[in-house]
């Protein structure tokens, strides 16, 4: 991609991955250059995978929700979630709530799903005094990576992720789906072509097959596009991981993954994975009141390590499913 640096209209735009885009005047209010930034994301989104804004006013957390909603599409409630949230309100939540010495990998939100928010939001409230830096990684140039009969093989197999929610393990199944409601989660389940059990005590087993990689519905463009490396045994330490399936076995851990068929995924596999990401990383440190908007399907997000209070939340919108041609693997 190839942008001049310019100013036009209160902005200066720089190529790259993210494509960045800072006030000329620092602290102009974002909501009296909308009509400019709809038009560069209308132009570049695609192109780019990710824009960061930076150098705006935002106006905290309604300000960014109102900058969100402002690009056409309702925002979207976080529904079958992996990971623990808060809810802020409006379709605004708090970014995953993983302590704060724990590093979130990268990641497509909501990739182990039959459904997914195309557009991505994160907003930084507060940043905190040390780490804590944004990372992202551009999932066509991870697909490309990835060893081709690696690769192959997750197009071929697709993934099977089982989830058992709740004995202290794993976010309770009420949390997950939003309700207390059995019938309701059956329902879903069945809608989102979900396996389910109930098992002891009232809990809960899914089942579910998805892609592996998938193809963007516009630009057409292949995309790494799954959270394997994430739900797999091989993300705890030898430890971990010992203690884990000698304590619940493997049937009921809280989360694993294995190929479509029921096969296992080798550790070395989800290794090279893990490598290629690592490899594509783009390193962003937080400046309080940046926006970080992405293509959910062509960009993959993270969080480091971080020290002392630290506020980014989080708006997802434009609702993509295996049903609108998404799912190539």
């Amino acid at each position: 991609m190839q942008i001049q640096a310019i100013e036009t209209m209160g902005l200066h735009i720089e190529a790259g991955f993210p494509l960045r885009v800072r006030a000329v005047v620092p602290g102009i209010n974002v909501a009296d250059l909308l009509p400019q930034l709809h038009a560069l994301v209308e132009t570049h989104l695609l192109e780019a995978g990710a824009i960061l804004f930076t150098g705006f006013s935002i106006g905290g957390a309604a300000g960014f929700k109102d900058f969100a909603r402002s690009f056409g599409h309702p925002l979207l409630n976080y529904e079958c979630g992996a990971t623990p949230r808060s809810k802020v309100g409006g379709g605004i939540y708090t970014f995953t709530e993983y302590p704060a010495h724990q590093p979130i990998p990268l990641h497509n939100a909501q990739a182990y799903t039959r459904e997914w928010p195309m557009k991505l939001w994160l907003y930084c409230d507060l940043a905190a005094r040390a780490g804590g830096d944004a990372a992202i990684a551009d999932s066509r140039a991870v697909y490309r990576d990835i060893a081709p009969e690696i690769r192959q093989r997750f197009i071929e197999k697709g993934l099977m992720y089982v989830r058992n929610y709740g004995n202290g393990l794993d976010l309770p199944w009420q949390r997950v789906f939003n309700t207390d409601s059995q019938a309701e989660v059956e329902a879903y389940c069945q809608q989102q072509g979900i396996a389910f059990e109930w098992i002891d005590d009232g809990e809960l087993r899914t089942c579910q097959r998805c892609k592996a990689v998938a193809q963007h519905p516009v630009t057409g463009e292949a995309v790494w596009f799954n959270q394997a490396h994430l739900f797999h045994l091989s993300t705890l330490d030898a430890e971990a991981r010992a203690l884990l399936l000698d304590s619940v076995g493997q049937q009921n851990l809280p989360r694993n993954v294995y190929y479509g068929d029921g096969s296992q995924i080798a550790d070395a596999e989800l290794d090279h994975v893990r490598a290629i990401l690592d490899k594509h990383k783009v390193v962003l440190p937080w400046q309080q009141g940046d926006v970080l908007m992405l293509d959910n399907m062509l960009a993959a997000h993270a969080r480091a390590p971080f020290k002392g209070p630290r506020k980014v939340i989080v708006a997802m919108a434009d609702s993509m499913s295996v049903h609108d041609g998404g799912s190539i693997g």
